[in-house]
């Protein structure tokens, strides 16, 4: 049996099958060499999250009111920020807003912010 795909392709069901299987399985593999092709990729993803939580030059804990009960995240262990986030992201741990900000990312993302700020000098 042969399937016709943009009726001039004679293509085999079970070649179909193949190649659809074959480029799910890269999809793990391009987010890895996505990261490995580009090196601020870590810092560009951990951008977003130093408007509220600081990066490496505001990695004091604040004593800003209008900053309480925000993390300042550089320097702490990239394991424990990446379970934060996780949870966070699978609605485990309540928060105003980062339930909603960490479903943006998928955990090899996530992991990418979790080390960039263990990474940071704490001041």
């Amino acid at each position: 049996m042969r399937l016709k795909i943009f009726s001039c392709l004679p293509v085999r069901p079970s070649l179909l099958l193949l190649a659809c299987l074959g480029f799910g399985g890269l999809s793990g593999f391009s987010s890895q060499a996505t990261a490995a092709a580009d090196p601020h990729l870590a810092r560009n993803l951990a951008a977003s999250c130093t408007g509220c939580h600081g990066g490496s030059q505001h990695s004091a804990e604040s004593t800003d009111p209008t900053r309480e009960g925000i993390a300042m995240l550089a320097g702490r262990q990239a394991d424990q920020l990446l379970r934060q986030l996780i949870a966070f992201r699978r609605g485990e741990r309540s928060a105003t807003i980062m339930d909603q900000i960490s479903r943006g990312y998928d955990e090899e993302q996530l992991r990418l912010i979790a080390e960039w700020f263990a990474a940071q000098p704490r001041k």
